[in-house]
């Protein structure tokens, strides 16, 4: 009689069995907690749920079940189910996010563009008012900067920037173009939603799938130019686009914005710790609606202190700046020219935070020590003293 197999060949055959949900392996994911061969040919193996009335129990046990008895020697295949503990199930999850992150989806985005999630834990704290400064900021740098709309409700990016019309499709792609303006010495790419609909007073009344398929639709079938970065306007708090967001751009950096009240600041944790949970980095907090100060010089803090510090504190990043209130904002937003293009506190405090953007906290990606961009470089230089030789030649 040929040798049973062993717990390692049991295994082995069960790291195919992927959690249909979790999209892992279930022996990574910890799930398979024992496996064993009697005599008779009995394999019997454990598993550990998420939760005992799991709806792809079912999907999993077929898997199991085929896979084991295609091992030599395997007659019958017994499964006790078991549930994980909720230091179990914590350390799945922490398993599952960090493969999704490992794996994410191709993007039209470039490889090398500099994404910048700009996230808050409610609304009204300012994030896309936020948003649309510091990318006309970047842009007025110098830099290719992208504005992506992903606050599919509430899209307001295109009055903040002052861009209307209906997107177009390009003939050469197939992919959806962009409306490009020109920023100083930059320029800006921007999608949004509001270019899709008939006009701004439009209510979308869609749900959870339809929102991720539409953040999908403008990562994937957008024609992005070369950009240098690409800010991204995130919905309030933490449902699915956000957490669509996180698994499409794992290496995207977070941006979280409060104003000086504890409402905001505690709220804004939670989306720090949405961030985190799913390997993005939480590069800085930024407070705004902060301080007024009036023409004597008095100081009005109308909505509280301290919140940007606090959150900064509590989830141990840097406060970037604290943006005051201002009414050139205000102006800005409602006529569609940012305050950066302007003067005024909150401008200077927004463009500060531009230049900690791109000088040290998100610096753009320097290619020009990257061996594919010399070969490159090398390889044209080549060509072009192949044509001047070619030149020289028919001169003669």
């Amino acid at each position: 009689m040929a040798d049973l197999p062993t717990t390692d060949d049991l295994m082995g055959v069960l790291a195919g069995v992927i959690d249909p949900e979790l999209g892992s392996n279930i022996v990574e994911l910890g799930m398979a907690k024992s496996a064993k061969v009697d005599a008779d040919g009995t394999a019997r193996i454990t598993i550990a749920l998420t939760t005992s009335g799991c709806p792809l129990r079912s999907q999993i046990q077929k898997d199991v079940k085929a896979r084991v008895l295609s091992l030599p020697g395997v007659e019958k295949v017994k499964i006790n189910w078991d549930e994980l503990s909720q230091e179990e199930k914590a350390k799945v999850m922490s398993v599952a996010r960090f493969n999704v992150s490992q794996n994410a989806p191709d993007t039209s985005v470039p490889s090398t563009t500099r994404c910048v999630l700009i996230a808050s834990g409610k609304g009204g704290v300012g994030k896309s008012s936020v948003t649309a400064n510091l990318a006309a900021a970047v842009a007025i740098a110098g830099h290719r900067v992208g504005v992506l709309d992903a606050d599919i409700w509430g899209y307001s990016i295109p009055r903040l920037l002052g861009v209307e019309g209906r997107l177009e499709g390009s003939v050469d792609s197939g992919k959806i173009t962009p409306h490009v303006t020109g920023m100083g010495a930059g320029e800006l790419e921007v999608v949004s939603m509001g270019f899709l609909v008939d006009g701004e007073d439009t209510a979308l009344m869609w749900r959870g799938l339809m929102l991720n398929r539409a953040v999908q639709h403008f990562l994937q079938d957008v024609e992005w130019g070369d950009l240098d970065y690409l800010f991204i306007d995130m919905p309030p708090g933490t449902g699915d686009v956000q957490m669509g967001l996180a698994k499409m751009l794992p290496h995207a950096e977070m941006l979280v914005v409060t104003t000086p009240s504890k409402l905001a600041q505690t709220v804004a944790v939670r989306v720090a710790n949405m961030g985190r949970n799913n390997y993005l980095r939480v590069a800085g907090v930024i407070e705004n609606m902060s301080a007024f100060v009036d023409e004597d010089g008095k100081t009005h803090e109308v909505f509280g202190v301290g919140g940007g510090e606090d959150l900064a504190e509590q989830i141990d990043t840097p406060l970037i700046g604290k943006i005051p209130l201002d009414r050139s904002v205000v102006d800005g937003g409602d006529t569609g020219i940012p305050a950066v293009l302007g003067g005024g506190a909150a401008a200077d405090v927004l463009r500060t935070i531009a230049n900690e953007i791109i000088t040290e906290l998100i610096p753009p990606v320097d290619m020009a020590g990257c061996s594919t961009r010399i070969i490159d470089q090398a390889l044209a230089n080549l060509e072009e003293l192949d044509e001047q030789e070619r030149n020289a030649a028919s001169a003669t």
